[in-house]
């Protein structure tokens, strides 16, 4: 069981265009995602949303980033407007929930997220997102070396490749923290 009292949940990356990347498994993702957000909202858990995004330019992407150089260059996926960086409408925030835009990949790095879960008295973090290789891999890891709780909602966490999903959530992310399905998810 979860302790609501020092938790926080964190859904990340879940905008338009990230979200289009799961192709008709979308709907099904966003119609879990929206449950486990309802259970912590009611629950006083407090979300937090993590978006990526950038200055109009790009002036944040270093040329040796193969990744967001890709994203800089791709015409279809923009994240340098405000639109570009709402989360999708199905999960979007609600008043009082808490916008957090990051730089890179890990939820970490680039954002204040850290200041905010330390000024929350926020311990333990409950991870979900798009793409369980991408932002939850690395917020994984970096809020592991923070010393935070973790638990990842394995079924609010997609990614473009199922094989990939499926090993992460399974084999490496249970290392550093509890992975359980949204649904055994219980909170005291």
């Amino acid at each position: 069981m979860e302790q609501s009292k020092n938790t926080a949940l964190l859904v990340m990356d879940v905008q338009q265009a990230i979200v289009g990347m799961l192709g008709s498994a979308g709907e099904t993702y966003l119609a879990t995602l929206s449950n486990a957000i309802k259970k912590a909202r009611a629950n006083n858990i407090p979300v937090i949303y993590v978006v990526i995004g950038f200055r109009s330019g790009y002036p944040e992407v270093n040329p040796s980033s193969k990744t967001f150089t890709m994203l800089k260059n791709n015409p279809d996926r923009k994240f340098d407007t405000e639109d570009a960086m709402k989360v999708h409408a199905a999960v979007a925030p609600a008043k009082g929930d808490i916008t957090v835009i990051k730089k890179r990949v890990s939820a970490f790095t680039g954002s204040d997220l850290e200041v905010l879960l330390r000024s929350m008295g926020i311990k333990h973090i409950v991870l979900t997102g798009i793409a369980t290789s991408g932002v939850v891999l690395s917020t994984l890891r970096e809020a592991s070396d923070k010393d935070y709780t973790i638990t990842v909602l394995s079924d609010c966490c997609a990614d473009a490749d199922e094989e990939v999903h499926r090993v992460l959530t399974t084999k490496i992310f249970p290392r550093q923290s509890d992975v359980i399905a949204s649904g055994e998810w219980t909170i005291q």
